[in-house]
């Protein structure tokens, strides 16, 4: 099964799923700032583009296509994108 996801207003969207490997989800993020709270451990995977980041207790690092960061479960995590990117996420 696969799940459509809308967030912001349309300004973040995924398609979500899981397999015998877990759950993810792949997604696009429109130019903006937004905020995100964790259920679980998120591998944030970067495809397309560059995306900036704030973890709690840490600065804003830049990720581009390639990169990839954790984020912790039960956080709220900060992004900021000055143009579209594509990300794959896993939830551990």
């Amino acid at each position: 099964m696969i799940q459509v996801n809308e967030y912001f207003g349309g300004s973040v969207k995924s398609l979500g799923t899981s397999n015998s490997q877990g759950e993810a989800t792949v997604g696009v993020i429109a130019p903006g700032e937004f905020a995100f709270g964790t259920g679980t451990i998120e591998i944030m995977n970067i495809v397309w583009g560059e995306l900036k980041a704030q973890i709690p207790g840490e600065d804003w690092k830049t990720y581009q296509r390639g990169d990839s960061f954790r984020v912790e479960k039960g956080v709220t995590f900060k992004v900021s994108a000055t143009e579209p990117v594509a990300y794959v996420c896993q939830y551990l």
